[in-house]
């Protein structure tokens, strides 16, 4: 039970990792990077889960053919195996030209491969069940030894085609762009899957060895090679599926809310006359609330623009540009600490006429005017100009720079 549950259970993730992404495939059916990645999440769901015991058992009753669940996962392995090649030469940036024919060539290639598989299973002789041990114990028999070789071999091929150019792929792109962190993390998920299907099929072709030479060491096929599979299986499936949802519309406003999250966090107070924004129900979209998040700094930004000190400004980009950053980047780090600054001033006025209004109270005397009716430097009404307001963000939570600013603000 064990071993057919670690086989279910990457199985039953991919399925319903495609189930979740199927709207956007169906879209976008007509290219061939889309019919390759369902290609490749059927084929790998499909061929895990088949490979369990219980499956097989299931699938050689229902056909009437012993050993028939043996031609039918190498071949869905084979083609899942094409499918990866495919979609990485897609993702390769490519020239358009030089993808198409590289594709008709794997596909032709894999394709043919699957014809072998059908046809020399059916030329050769199984007439004993297996459901663990099928490639060592016809390791010597005609036919389908062959079958065996050319699955292994069309499987390493791929398997080793797919590492490298993620490897090759990963190492050419920025770690520090944003964009392209989804593809970054799929590369990476997409390696360390690679990297278990070698180990995968490392230990078949090592068990095989063994057989050919009148060793045993079925062990390696029996025991160590299916968890392998299975956490493979997993790996790629994730490495495809995270630049897909990654690149899409719903996933970059979610990322684009989070980082947002420093600077709505110090603005949200601010907001002109004291009105709070309007809340937000817990099933509301995302897209709704980065508005309603970007609305609130927007806001929040406009009520301190007299609050802004110029001096600060002037400080914090001569010490950004002394560090060697760019015009740009030294802009965004002094906005930011311009900012923090303000913030600061801002909150701790609104303490000091809180504390006046409560003794006011006690007393009975009149209070204090609202503090943001005295903005602290009336005569620099600034705005802030950095975009996007993620850099903003960023900046306003990590920069020392900025922390340095915000911590003088209090000890003024």
């Amino acid at each position: 039970m064990t071993e057919s549950l670690v086989l279910y259970v990457p199985g039953a993730v991919i399925a319903a990792a495609l189930i979740i992404k199927a709207p956007t495939l169906r879209r976008g059916w007509e290219q061939p990077l889309m019919r390759a990645v369902c290609t490749l999440l059927v084929g790998g769901s499909l061929a895990v889960i088949l490979s369990a015991p219980p499956t097989i058992v299931a699938v050689n009753r229902l056909t009437g053919v012993v050993n028939f669940s043996a031609p039918l996962v190498y071949s869905l392995l084979t083609a899942f195996s094409g499918a990866c090649v495919v979609v990485i030469l897609h993702w390769s940036g490519t020239p358009a030209a030089v993808v198409r024919r590289a594709t008709r060539l794997t596909v032709a290639a894999y394709g043919t491969v699957v014809v072998a598989i059908v046809t020399l299973f059916a030329l050769g002789e199984a007439p004993v069940e297996r459901l663990r041990d099928m490639d060592t114990y016809y390791a010597h028999t005609p036919y389908l030894r062959e079958m065996i070789i050319c699955y292994l071999t069309a499987h390493t091929v791929g398997s080793t085609a797919l590492t490298v150019l993620c490897r090759k792929w990963l190492r050419r792109l920025s770690p520090s762009a944003l964009p392209l962190r989804p593809l970054r993390t799929g590369l990476a998920l997409l390696m360390l899957g690679g990297a278990f299907d070698l180990a995968f099929l490392a230990a078949k072709w090592t068990a095989m060895a063994a057989r050919w030479s009148g060793r045993d060491l079925d062990q390696l096929s029996t025991t160590v090679a299916p968890p392998l599979a299975a956490a493979a299986a997993l790996f790629v499936g994730a490495g495809f599926l995270v630049p897909l949802v990654g690149g899409s519309a719903p996933w970059k406003d979610y990322c684009r809310y989070r980082r947002l999250r420093p600077l709505w966090a110090a603005l949200r107070g601010f907001s002109p006359g004291g009105l709070r924004p309007v809340p937000l129900t817990w099933w509301s979209p995302v897209g709704i609330r980065l508005v309603h998040r970007e609305s609130v700094i927007d806001d929040g930004i406009l009520a301190l623009g007299c609050w802004f000190d110029p001096a600060v400004r002037e400080e914090a980009y001569g010490a950004a540009r002394a560090q060697g950053r760019s015009e740009e980047e030294a802009a965004l780090v002094s906005d930011a600490a311009m900012l923090a600054a303000a913030c600061r001033r801002r909150a701790e006025a609104d303490r000091a006429e809180a504390d006046g209004a409560q003794a006011g109270q006690e007393t009975g005397r009149e209070t204090a005017p609202a503090a943001g009716a005295h903005p602290g430097f009336p005569g620099h009404p600034y705005r802030l100009d950095s975009r996007p307001l993620t850099d903003l963000a960023h900046a306003f939570q990590t920069s020392p720079i900025v922390a340095r600013a915000r911590n003088r603000a209090t000890r003024s």
